[in-house]
């Protein structure tokens, strides 16, 4: 049976920052992998409105999961409307359950903004209600009783909100897909002129390529990399399940060693 697995984040662009090197790997080692932001992108422009901003940032969502083989799914809310309440819950746990996904890429709890945050709640908690017959779900979709690890993500910018560094449990190396990492944020073509008025990023390329060598440096390994820290097992899967880490073996650090 494949192997899924289903990358989680806030918005369009989201995923291809932190996690798109390890989703492109897991492809590469037979996973079928799934790609979602919660959000629409309706905020990240200076020059459209939201209902245009929306549809241009979801077409260039479909084009760069199409790029790397992914299968792609809705958005269910705007921007800076990811809350942790019953109604997105309903409606992420669908699509999970749909999914049956192997592994859960998400955000990391701690992160420099609120959608992340809700985002990677509303992800652990939707994974976690996958078994559920009890817990409705909109639309209604059977549970599913498969095991799910959940991997998160470092944040944006290598800290906390309160500025503090964070450290993943283990490196993956993305050096060898850097380039298609790129690529698929390069499909992101709405997002540079935004970037560089609200967040003062030059060159929303460049700015992938000096996180990933940042990454790469924390490893003391690799030259390009992404962190991942691996979700407590309670609810989720085995206590010594790590399918990441696995099917991964040859592109990996652990921070232990």
């Amino acid at each position: 049976m494949t192997k899924v697995a289903f990358a989680i984040c806030a918005h369009p662009d989201d995923i291809e920052f932190m996690m798109a090197g390890t989703l492109i790997l897991l492809k590469q080692a037979g996973y079928e992998i799934h790609y979602m932001t919660v959000a629409n992108g309706s905020c990240g422009s200076v020059e459209h409105n939201a209902e245009t901003i929306a549809r241009i940032r979801r077409q260039e969502s479909v084009e760069a999961a199409e790029s790397i083989g992914a299968i792609y799914h809705d958005s269910l809310c705007p921007d800076l409307e990811i809350f942790y309440n019953a109604d997105l819950l309903k409606r992420l746990s669908a699509v999970v359950r749909e999914v049956a996904p192997d592994i859960v890429l998400t955000h990391p709890p701690q992160d420099y903004m609120e959608d992340h945050m809700n985002t990677c709640r509303l992800a652990v908690t939707a994974a976690f209600a996958r078994g559920m017959p009890n817990y409705p779900v909109i639309p209604p979709t059977p549970p599913v009783g498969k095991e799910v690890t959940v991997y998160h993500a470092l944040p944006n910018g290598l800290l906390t909100p309160m500025r503090q560094p964070v450290k993943p449990d283990f490196y993956v190396d993305v050096s060898s897909v850097l380039a298609a990492k790129r690529d698929m944020l390069a499909l992101h073509r709405s997002q540079k002129e935004w970037l560089d008025a609200s967040q003062g990023i030059d060159s929303y390329l460049e700015y992938l390529e000096t996180l990933s060598r940042e990454m790469g440096k924390m490893s003391g390994k690799f030259e390009f990399a992404e962190g991942w820290t691996r979700h407590l097992h309670y609810g989720f899967c085995d206590e010594d399940a790590n399918p990441l880490v696995e099917d991964l073996a040859q592109s990996l650090v652990l921070e232990s060693a």
